[in-house]
């Protein structure tokens, strides 16, 4: 987390990036950064995570300068946290967040993110409001939340968890607005939970009409997963790069 506030710091820097408000609340912003000269640029959305419980868009400024040296923009919203808000509650936020860069953009953007970022991510791909999603290290099944110590602040109960988990809602499959295709990635040195929860989502969207794929990185645990994301050149930003590319070309304005 250190390594992501001294990147960010250099990120904000040498990008100078614009903050929008998508709500009233003081967390409910939007931070854009778009590469220079290119105010039509193709655009990304990064949901942070932190376990619906803590950090916000800033502390991940530190991936943009890898997306904006492909001519890639990219927004990070901030939402509100548990247990102050309910997860159904952050879910509105970023559907609200989303749809502002949608009707800004003219079209369903990539949406990406990290663990819980990871399960939103998942979420608005299922609601047709993503082009693509990229779930990294993400959590689609809520219901072995409910024995450990996070559920204090999430509060949820075995409906609840089943109601808000992206595994049981409908799968993109092309006869629906919106993109269906669906990466999950996963460090290889992570809990064996969150390994089988990715291949688990693949494999239920996938064989239900998503185009979906699991990709192990290797040597990578719940945390360094992200590194790939801070090298231009990385395959994983090549991969982000493609679908923010497919997404701007092929999807319809809406």
């Amino acid at each position: 987390m250190a390594m992501w506030a001294d990147r960010g710091e250099a990120a904000r820097a040498d990008h100078p990036h614009q903050r929008i408000a998508y709500g009233p609340g003081p967390r409910e912003v939007i931070d854009l950064f778009t590469p220079e000269g290119q105010p039509e640029a193709p655009v990304a959305v990064f949901l942070h995570g932190g376990y619906w419980q803590a950090l916000d868009g800033q502390a991940f400024h530190g991936i943009a300068p890898a997306l904006l040296s492909h001519g890639v923009a990219l927004a990070l919203p901030t939402y509100d946290l548990a247990p102050a808000v309910s997860l159904g509650q952050i879910l509105r936020q970023v559907r609200t967040a989303t749809e502002r860069i949608r009707d800004r953009a003219g079209y369903r953007p990539l949406v990406f993110g990290h663990s819980a970022g990871g399960h939103m991510a998942a979420a608005l791909l299922s609601e047709g409001r993503a082009g693509a999603a990229v779930a990294i290290s993400g959590v689609f099944d809520l219901a072995p939340l409910l024995e450990t110590s996070l559920n204090a602040a999430l509060q949820l109960d075995p409906l609840m968890a089943t109601a808000l988990s992206p595994i049981h809602w409908p799968v993109p499959d092309g006869s629906s607005p919106g993109g269906t295709t669906l990466d999950c990635w996963v460090g290889a040195e992570e809990s064996a939970e969150f390994l089988r929860q990715s291949h688990a989502m693949a494999d239920r969207w996938g064989a239900a009409g998503a185009d979906t794929r699991v990709v192990e990185l290797a040597g990578l645990n719940h945390f360094t997963v992200l590194d790939p994301l801070f090298e231009a050149d990385s395959p994983e930003v090549a991969r982000l790069v493609e679908l923010v590319r497919e997404t701007h070309r092929e999807a319809a304005p809406a």
